[in-house]
């Protein structure tokens, strides 16, 4: 997910503006570290803090409710939180594309592919993971994902979960 963050916010964020990705080992960990971030980060008043998070199996409002609260525990309400819903592969199945790209695909050999209803809106889908697999049978997460970041659109995508982050990022750039 930090490579595929780190491309993304490359391309939103302008040059005069510092940012950290900090990848965490599951949801323990980093609510273990959200405390710690935020003490160690809230010497600067502009600093803004974005946790992303997979929904996987967790009740999205409910994950994003207890993250919210830890963030408040530690001293800091002014903080975005985005659920990826339900995984990251679901972000590259809202945009073929970029996965036809990534893997130099016959143009529109998947593209086409993107208004079945399943792709629509690939939030909706319980293993995002699966599909894309059965798509591309090579696909290895967090090797290839790498190579899919680069072509993501952030116009294009048909992932709702996708757009509510960039919008949010958008919003604090703003």
């Amino acid at each position: 997910m930090k490579i595929v963050l780190e491309t993304i916010l490359a391309k939103l964020i302008p040059e005069h503006i510092s940012y950290i990705c900090i990848p965490h080992q599951g949801k323990q960990d980093l609510c273990k570290s959200i405390p710690k971030k935020i003490k160690a980060f809230n010497f600067k008043p502009d600093t803004k803090f974005i946790i992303v998070h997979d929904q996987d199996s967790h009740d999205c409002k409910k994950l994003k409710s207890e993250l919210l609260g830890i963030c408040q525990n530690a001293g800091n309400k002014n903080i975005l939180i985005r659920v990826i819903c339900h995984e990251l592969e679901s972000w590259f199945l809202g945009d073929l594309v970029a996965v036809e790209k990534a893997y130099r695909l016959k143009p529109e050999s998947l593209s086409q592919q993107q208004n079945r209803s399943k792709f629509r809106n690939p939030d909706q889908l319980n293993s995002a993971k699966e599909e894309l697999r059965k798509l591309v049978p090579e696909y290895y997460p967090g090797t290839h994902s790498k190579a899919i970041a680069p072509y993501l659109s952030l116009t294009e995508n048909k992932s709702p979960s996708f757009q509510v982050f960039l919008d949010g990022i958008n919003k604090i750039l703003n």
